[in-house]
């Protein structure tokens, strides 16, 4: 346990960096992220289309904003290396969201008596939503990544990503049962409220970490500062061929993970001829495969601490090829749909999808610190910023190419098909870039560490109830 002079919740072990506690506590931060983050990204696109009946372009617009101010993650990563801490970072960030949240709420709200006051006050809201997502999911992958021993990261990964996904559907279940019916009242009353509890979690989980970490780990004092000057920090980590090739993998694969994200449903309804009722479960059958996807990786991870580095290569570059796998059976399956189990397929892809994206993000962590020169904060900003690219322009592409193709190819499971091979070649481009990176395993271990098994997935599940 930590000592019993400090930090009245025990957060970190000696010589194990952050427990198992610890990790769950930082979880709860993505959570409230999560939950902040699905009201506006998903609640008001649907109120501006719907209720006040405009064009499905202008919430999209304004979810570009939140993607396209990502770009400020290095930015935001290398002023947190400056400061050496990151608390400040994480509860600032949540306030900013928080409060844009807030904001884009109002502007939608406006809308309806004055269309382009309330889009001007939304755009405000939105961009403010990017910056602090972007402040406090950055400054949160690096206390993660920093703080938390080699072995225990495939699980903490897998904890921090689930409980965000928790975080979405608790609060789309929550929020939508207190929006019917729906006013405009009900939608400021029901995203302040939820603003409220997102930074009362924030605050009351962040609160000691650390803290404690500075007096069980403090950093040495002849390690390098990151430079003042952003520009030459950032040419520096650019050119480390780790990073570099990193940030290529990140950009390369989630353009290839979100390439589906508005295709797959239509493919099932058009070529399977699946209901929309049908489609839906469909979607739900993928998110299944992704979190036993993850549940896979974290587990592995805690049979094979002194191999970890290896197996999460094993399990990035595996997944982007089993992705690819299951992306040419979607159409080997277009071209024979009453032969073909739709379902089965999707649900490979989900497992594969989530197996490789959580063992990129355990990566990640380890990547962001293993040279120790103080520039955590200004790698995982890069890669937030290449993944927050590639999820901007994914979907998008994944639609004007299929529009496209639509124009030559009269047959919809040929136009889908041809789509499904771009993506499939993508994963294998970034299973190509995944297999050189090198990933060090990191001097912060235990033989004591209790595995994933023992304790991490008792938690998830006792958190996920």
């Amino acid at each position: 346990m930590s000592s019993r002079t400090h930090a009245p919740i025990s957060s970190h072990q000696a010589g194990e960096g952050l427990s198992w506690t610890g990790i769950v506590r930082l979880g709860l931060v993505q959570t409230a992220l999560g939950a902040v983050i699905v009201l506006t990204t998903s609640t008001l696109n649907r109120i501006m289309v719907v209720e006040l009946a405009l064009p499905v372009m202008l919430p999209g617009l304004l979810v570009g904003i939140h993607h396209v101010v990502q770009l400020a993650r290095p930015r935001i990563g290398h002023g947190s290396d400056i400061a050496g801490r990151r608390t400040p970072w994480i509860i600032g960030g949540m306030l900013l969201l928080a409060a844009s949240g807030f904001i884009a709420a109002l502007g939608t709200v406006l809308m309806a008596s004055s269309t382009w006051l309330g889009t001007l006050l939304a755009a405000v809201g939105f961009f403010g939503i990017g910056l602090g997502s972007g402040a406090t999911g950055t400054s949160l992958l690096v206390v993660l990544a920093k703080e938390v021993a080699s072995p225990r990261k495939p699980a903490a990964a897998t904890i921090v990503w689930f409980m965000m996904i928790f975080g979405f559907a608790v609060t789309a279940g929550t929020a939508g049962h207190f929006l019917d019916p729906y006013s405009p009242e009900r939608l400021l009353l029901v995203t302040g409220t939820v603003s409220i509890i997102a930074v009362t979690v924030t605050l009351l989980a962040i609160r000691g970490l650390e803290q404690t970490q500075k007096i069980n780990h403090s950093d040495s004092a002849q390690e390098q500062k990151a430079p003042i000057d952003f520009r030459r920090a950032l040419a520096e980590v650019w050119q480390e061929s780790a990073a570099r090739q990193f940030t290529l993998f990140v950009l390369i694969s989630m353009l290839a993970y979100s390439f589906q994200d508005l295709i797959l449903e239509p493919f099932a309804g058009l070529v399977f001829g699946m209901t929309p009722g049908e489609s839906t479960q469909l979607s739900g059958t993928q998110h299944a495969g992704v979190m036993l996807g993850m549940l896979a990786v974290a587990a592995s991870g805690s049979l094979a601490k002194r191999r970890g580095a290896q197996l999460l290569r094993f399990w990035t570059v595996g997944g982007c090829i089993a992705s690819a796998l299951a992306l040419f059976g979607l159409v080997w399956g277009g071209l024979n749909p009453a032969a073909w189990n739709l379902s089965a397929n999707v649900f490979v892809l989900g497992f594969t999808n989530g197996a490789f994206a959580v063992a990129a993000i355990a990566s990640m962590m380890m990547l962001a610190s293993q040279d120790g020169q103080g520039r955590e904060g200004l790698r995982m900003g890069l890669w937030g910023a290449a993944q927050a690219i590639a999820f901007a322009v994914g979907g998008f592409t994944g639609t004007v190419a299929v529009d496209i193709t639509r124009q030559w190819v009269a047959d919809p499971a040929h136009a889908y098909g041809a789509t499904f091979i771009v993506e499939a070649m993508l994963f294998i481009a970034a299973a190509r870039l995944g297999a050189g990176v090198k990933v060090q395993q990191q001097s912060m271990t235990s033989a004591a560490t209790p595995s994933f098994g023992q304790v991490a997935a008792h938690e998830i599940l006792a958190d996920s109830r």
